[in-house]
């Protein structure tokens, strides 16, 4: 069994790395925007420009033939008010809205003292023996750049990558692979407080950006690439949800980042060698068939499309009855997931959930309302959000039974379409209709994945 010394994780709360030696203008660096570049003329011209000689090395996970169980360690090493409520409450500012305010607008101290407790309970090893004994093979663990790299002026703390190392020694006593991903980006790549910074997404807009980010999926690839991971971490995310509805010039810079991402995360030591990491690239919130094409074998080894699927963030979503979620997630993964990726490369779904509407205290934001109940600006009251969100204990036996039908639905659809998925999240303070721990305890989550009340939900 291999453990983590405390040397090397003295260091790490120290100096989680050092940028001096990762910079955009390192060697490194240009060796593998090189490569980004030559593999972007191979796709659209020849092979014969890809610097890929031979077949990549085994991934550590048979991604083709066992599909990917999995739950999102969510609201851990990245805040999110609506999964850790209190850790924003309790502050008593109601402009702390994300993990960038939360340290702008409180002293550093006490701010640094309710982070430190939170990384240290709200997951620990009971967690990973939890999910292991519920059938799951793999986690999906958010964390954002500060953890990694602070610039002049970002009130962002640090000390989430100890508990990263940590995460992976619990996952490998119980048998769970890891795919990590990261969350937020300079800049931020989608404007959501789940990447650090609610507001405006920035990120595509500024090089430098860019650049940072890129070194930080250099460091993660050249750590977790060592042989000591390779029963444990399978895979690298380089960036959660890039908003590519902003227009402008973020699609371009989406695309290039993967390519570049290509070179960090397959090739992390600068040699011709490939490694063993898959890279898991995200649709940017464009129709997969946008994506036809792109990156496909045999130019391309080791690269996986995420998609996440969410039926609650538009008003024509929350005022669908059950059974047309239920028919709108079966045709989303037979349909549309099973046409992409037969033709493409792997797809997962990084991120679901059996709730139907947007009820969930802060849900869409600290402060703003939710759609369902007509709270949220702009939209028009459905119904009433009280029975459908919160303790799972006030929940009906109907609404727990459609919950059932919906995880089943969805399970089976995105497996026979795709190659596995990622339920959106482990836990949640009190939003149990989210939380994947909730639902075993609550019986609308079976505890084998395999099980099925409802065989033919999806024909």
């Amino acid at each position: 069994m291999i453990t983590f010394s405390k040397l090397a994780l003295s260091l790490l709360a120290v100096t989680p790395f050092v940028l001096a030696e990762l910079g955009p203008a390192s060697p490194i660096h240009q060796v593998h925007r090189s490569r980004a570049h030559k593999l972007r003329t191979a796709e659209s011209t020849a092979a014969a420009n890809s610097t890929i000689t031979k077949r990549a090395p085994a991934l550590r996970f048979p991604f083709g033939s066992t599909k990917v169980r999995g739950v999102n360690l969510g609201g851990w090493l990245v805040l999110e008010p609506w999964i850790t409520p209190s850790l924003f409450d309790n502050t008593g500012n109601s402009a702390i809205v994300d993990e960038f305010t939360f340290g702008q607008l409180q002293d550093y101290n006490t701010a640094h003292a309710k982070l430190v407790a939170h990384w240290d309970t709200w997951i620990t090893e009971s967690d990973f023996a939890a999910i292991a004994a519920a059938g799951l093979n793999h986690v999906r663990i958010p964390i954002g750049y500060w953890a990694f790299d602070i610039s002049a002026g970002e009130p962002y703390h640090q000390g989430q990558y100890p508990y990263l190392f940590k995460a992976v020694q619990w996952a490998r006593n119980h048998g769970i692979k890891v795919l990590i991903d990261l969350h937020g980006a300079p800049g931020s790549q989608n404007g959501f407080d789940n990447s650090g910074q609610r507001g405006s997404a920035t990120w595509h807009t500024n090089s430098q950006n860019v650049a940072r980010t890129n070194a930080v999926i250099k460091t993660l690839a050249a750590e977790f690439s060592k042989s000591e991971y390779a029963d444990t971490v399978t895979s690298i995310a380089p960036l959660n949800e890039p908003a590519g509805f902003v227009g402008g010039t973020m699609l371009d810079v989406v695309r290039q980042y993967w390519y570049d991402s290509y070179g960090n995360i397959r090739y992390p030591f600068g040699s011709s060698t490939q490694g063993d990491l898959l890279e898991v690239i995200h649709d940017a919130f464009q129709p997969l068939n946008s994506w036809s094409g792109f990156m496909k074998y045999p130019n391309f080894e080791g690269v996986a499309m995420d998609t996440h699927h969410y039926e609650i963030f538009s008003d024509a979503e929350v005022s669908m009855t059950w059974e047309q979620h239920i028919q709108t997630a079966c045709n989303f993964g037979i349909n549309t997931i099973g046409s992409y990726s037969s033709n493409n490369i792997w797809t997962f779904v990084g991120e679901w959930t059996t709730a139907p509407y947007d009820c969930a205290k802060y849900l869409n934001g600290r402060g703003i309302g939710a759609r369902y109940d007509g709270t949220f600006a702009g939209s028009s009251r459905k119904g009433d959000c009280t029975p459908f969100t919160g303790n799972r204990n006030k929940f009906s036996n109907e609404y727990k039974n459609f919950m059932r039908q919906y995880y089943e639905a969805q399970v089976s659809a995105f497996e026979r379409g795709g190659s596995g998925w990622f339920y959106w999240t482990w836990k949640a303070e009190d939003a149990d209709e989210w939380s994947y721990q909730a639902g075993l305890a609550g019986g609308w989550i079976p505890t084998n994945p395999s099980d099925r009340r409802f065989p033919n939900i999806c024909g």
